[in-house]
């Protein structure tokens, strides 16, 4: 079949000798040899017919008389051309101490000389020359290579034994003659065996570098590359033969070979093309959308200037800050809160201790609080207890939550606003007073601040508003994914990548963005190349690493087991054989896993550079999502040489399953990230349960139901046994449009909503699918509430903790937070009863293969997968969403000082003021094309 298909696609554009070379070498079996025994028949007759030509020619010449030649020619005294008037032109030569010039002088006057005494015409000279040059082409005895330049000679390319050949090739004598003929006979066939030896080499497959395949496809448009049927049935299963005959994977740009995956820039990535008055535009909304932050900043350093004014009793203009020397590959951080400083700060001259400005002003307010340790820590009670049976006798000797509060130690200011350095208790040394002192240059942020807001007027006189010089057309594209009463945001944006308009679409994304709504983009994968995120081809990229230290890591990882919530090590391998087959603990209940940012480092583009590649070039509305030259990403603007944030992207391989298990379920649990996240379903593997499963499922779950009364952890009213989404209801159906919200969904949408409202609580919605296309199931399902739905959640959590079951599937026992703790995924009960008692219902709705979702920062937000799960996803800073980051920076301020969410590792502070210095040189060196 294969030799068929490379016959009838792109093989018959081959050479005759490359034919053959095939043929001869590759072990092809193929099925028409008729047709490439025609050819060699033509081929052999076009050589015949010359050879006649040449004959009648030479016989035609010899028949003239000619005169009598010199006896150093080696030319007899007979008029009859001689049988061979070369020998003195092609006498095998061997340039010694750079006489090669001298010798190709001297065969070119020969030759002159031979032309103009046997007067010969252009024709017949031309003759003996195609005769020369097709002897040249041919193998030595010792195969050595022979290249002919019609105007150097012939030049030896590849000769083991030149000497020995150069010897015997001058040869005189009969017995001489016979015994050169011998050679040369002998040496065509050790010729002949070289030369398929190597084209035998030549002929690998791209994939697995294996010249020894027995059956291969070449490439019908590139003619060099050649794959083996077993890589392409084993590495390319959506490719038939036929489809790598006409085009290979590797001009498809989606060859996953290991040379092709270390490859970076292989592809383009960057898939906006905008003229510099587009540029303009969004630099000018960028610095519009962040001077209110920096004036802010401002203020803030103004106010602890006028603190050490008062202080030194001096006038706040000739108030003194030293400077501190912060490398560029530093990060400053406080002492007291871990938030990151940027510039002012005050900070002890003896033990160094620093203190941000913020800590500074609650000091002298008098509400400046201890950070506790978090010290608790659950307890393993044994595999039996996970799954419903009694704990282990030892593991109730647990100390309580309460145990581990610490005493908060006083710290306050002197009268006149100082600031001594705190006790050894917290950190410092008591011993001295903290001095202010400066990072930037001095005035360096409000000098920023002024010449943003002057650049911005100059280029509001050349342009209008990003939002008014807009006309909206069309209609957007929007899915239910909520049915919250009397709300106007229960549709999302869900815009086909295929189909998006950059500038029209960009406005309405942007529309959507800043209300602070989730946007779900769809088939974002139909637009790149199609380079495989199979698991298996993923890990073998990173096996194959050229770093030997890299690749012996990968044989196991550290996945996380979703039933005890702890990490477990398990081999590479056997992993992602669970992750296509499934796995199962010895009571048949299934066994979820998960990878979180794999591989573990913080160099996915060094050591996965082409999916890399891949990945950011299948980004919509790079704009934003571009972690390498989004123009509106705050995260792209600081200056190289500055220590960045590890905003990804990452990976994240999961296993999963379609029923809800209520425990050990594949599932990120709630949780609020500090910037703004795009996450895109990149492969997925759908694994069935068995009937015995189904049966140990079932059985399984009234022990838990039976431990869960048993330990009070379900309250009256609290129903597990509620349907799952999608269930079909006797209910009338209802229309969406009675829900206030038709005259926003497209009139080619509008009826594929309908469902009974019993049916929309707790549904996962879906987007609106193409014409013609079959329904595919949902790998993911999310949750994502609204901001102003967060302290209504918060509430809610603190009310029911004791209902919810975390690490070693223990009873949550202490809540520090109830959002950042990550230790709460709401279940379709429990999501049901946050409806029923506070009113707040997330947008739920399932994420496809192929699809992108847009995070907003500040927006709580779950998963739980439906299918093993492959996902990649990148984080980013939107100037619409800055002041989420700000409240989420202050809100992890205040966490104890080992909390998961402690770090301020997003520095959003000195994001802003290197996103506005970078706006304005980027913004002037535009100015003149607007001229």
């Amino acid at each position: 079949m294969a030799a068929t298909i490379a016959k009838r696609q792109g093989l018959d554009r081959y050479s005759d000798d490359k034919m053959r070379r095939i043929r001869g070498t590759s072990g092809i079996s193929w099925q028409r040899r008729g047709v490439s025994k025609m050819l060699d028949r033509e081929n052999m007759k076009d050589i015949a017919q010359e050879k006649e030509k040449e004959r009648h020619v030479l016989q035609a010449s010899s028949g003239a008389k000619k005169p009598r030649m010199n006896q150093d020619f080696g030319f007899s005294d007979s008029t009859r051309i001689p049988k061979k008037p070369r020998s003195a032109l092609n006498r095998k030569v061997s340039y010694e101490n750079g006489d090669e010039d001298e010798v190709l002088d001297k065969r070119a006057s020969l030759e002159v000389e031979m032309s103009e005494e046997l007067d010969y015409d252009a024709e017949e000279l031309a003759l003996i020359r195609i005769r020369e040059r097709r002897r040249s082409r041919r193998l030595e005895p010792d195969g050595a290579m022979i290249k002919t330049n019609p105007h150097k000679g012939r030049q030896k390319i590849d000769s083991a034994n030149s000497s020995s050949c150069s010897s015997s090739s001058t040869s005189s004598g009969s017995s001489n003659s016979v015994l050169k003929s011998n050679s040369n006979s002998n040496g065509r066939c050790t010729a002949r065996n070289v030369k398929q030896e190597k084209e035998l080499e030549r002929i690998k497959c791209h994939q697995c570098m294996k010249s020894e395949r027995k059956y291969v496809v070449p490439c019908g448009k590139c003619r060099t590359k050649v794959y083996c049927i077993q890589c392409i049935k084993q590495w390319y299963p959506k490719m038939s033969e036929l489809d790598v005959a006409e085009i290979c994977p590797f001009c498809c740009r989606n060859c996953n070979c290991s040379v092709c995956l270390h490859t970076s820039g292989f592809i383009e990535t960057s898939k906006t093309n905008m003229t510099d008055c587009e540029k303009v535009e969004h630099l000018r909304y960028l610095m519009v959308s962040l001077l209110p932050f920096i004036r802010q900043i401002c203020e803030e350093q103004t106010q602890e200037i006028e603190f050490e004014a008062s202080i030194q009793r001096v006038h706040s203009s000739k108030v003194g800050v030293s400077e501190t020397l912060c490398g560029n590959d530093e990060r400053v951080y406080c002492n007291h809160c871990a938030t990151s400083i940027i510039d002012l700060h005050r900070s002890c001259p003896k033990c160094s201790y620093e203190l941000c400005l913020t800590c500074c002003k609650e000091i002298r307010e008098g509400r400046l609080s201890g950070r506790a340790e978090m010290k608790f820590q659950y307890v393993n009670r044994g595999y039996g207890y996970m799954h419903g049976g009694d704990p282990l006798p030892e593991s109730c000797l647990h100390q309580t939550p309460d145990d581990h509060v610490e005493p908060s130690v006083m710290w306050s200011a002197d009268d006149n606003g100082t600031i001594s350095c705190p006790p050894t208790e917290m950190g410092g040394c008591g011993d001295c007073v903290l001095e202010l002192t400066r990072i930037l240059p001095d005035r360096w942020i409000s000098d920023l601040e002024k010449e943003a807001r002057d650049l911005v007027l100059i280029l509001d006189n050349k342009l209008t508003n990003l939002r008014q010089n807009r006309a909206e057309t069309g209609t957007d594209i929007l899915c239910k994914a909520a049915s919250r009463e009397g709300s106007d945001d229960n549709l999302l944006y869900c815009p086909d990548s295929t189909k998006i308009q950059e500038d029209e679409e960009l406005f309405r994304f942007q529309k959507h963005w800043i209300k602070g709504e989730p946007v779900i983009v769809r088939n974002v994968l139909d637009k790149v190349t199609g380079l495989s995120w199979e698991p298996m081809v993923m890990w073998r990229a990173l096996c194959e690493n050229v770093d030997s230290e890299v690749s012996s890591k990968m044989s196991e990882v550290k996945a996380i087991d979703c039933l005890a919530s702890c990490e477990v090590e398990i081999s590479t391998r056997q992993f992602f054989k669970g992750y296509t087959q499934g796995r199962t603990y010895d009571n048949f209940w299934p066994e979820m896993l998960k990878l979180k940012d794999w591989p573990p480092s913080d160099k996915f583009e060094d050591l996965m550079p082409r999916h890399c590649d891949e990945f950011i070039s299948a980004l919509p509305f790079q704009e934003y999502s571009d972690p390498r030259a989004g123009i509106l990403n705050l995260a792209v603007k600081l200056p190289s040489g500055v220590l960045k944030p590890d905003l990804g992207p990452k990976t994240y391989i999961a296993y999963g399953v379609a029923e809800e298990l209520g425990r050990g379920d594949s599932v990120t649990k709630l949780h609020c990230d500090m910037s703004d996240a795009v996450n895109i379903l990149t492969h997925t593997e759908e694994v069935l349960l068995t009937e015995e499963q189904h049966s140990a499922v079932e059985r399984l779950k009234k022990e838990h139901r039976a431990q869960d009364l048993k330990e009070n952890l379900v309250q009256d009213g609290m129903d597990e046994s509620i349907e799952e989404p999608n269930s079909d209801t006797n209910e009338e159906d209802t229309d969406v449009s009675e829900i206030n919200d038709s005259e926003l969904l497209p009139s080619g949408i509008r009826g594929e909503f309908k469902m009974s409202r019993d049916e929309m609580q707790g549904t996962a919605f879906t987007c609106p699918h193409s014409e013609g296309t079959m329904e595919e199931s949902g790998g993911a399902l999310w949750d994502i509430f609204r901001r102003q739905d967060v302290p209504k959640l918060e509430a809610y959590l603190r009310k029911h903790f004791k209902e919810f079951r975390h690490v070693y599937c223990s009873p949550v026992e202490q809540v520090i937070h109830p959002i950042h703790d990550q230790c709460f995924y709401l279940s379709s009960a429990h999501k049901k009863k946050l409806k029923e008692e506070f009113g707040v219902e997330p947008w739920t709705f399932e994420q496809k293969l192929g699809e992108a979702v847009f995070i907003p920062a500040g927006c709580p937000h779950q998963v739980r997968n439906l299918k093993s799960c492959t996902k990649v996803a990148v984080d980013f800073v939107s100037p619409e969403n800055v002041d989420e980051c700000l409240r989420l920076t202050k809100e992890f301020r205040l966490l104890p000082k080992n909390h998961r969410a402690k770090e301020d590792k997003l520095e959003i502070k000195k994001m802003i003021l290197y996103a506005v210095a970078q706006a304005i040189k980027d913004a002037n060196s535009l100015i003149p094309a607007l001229n």
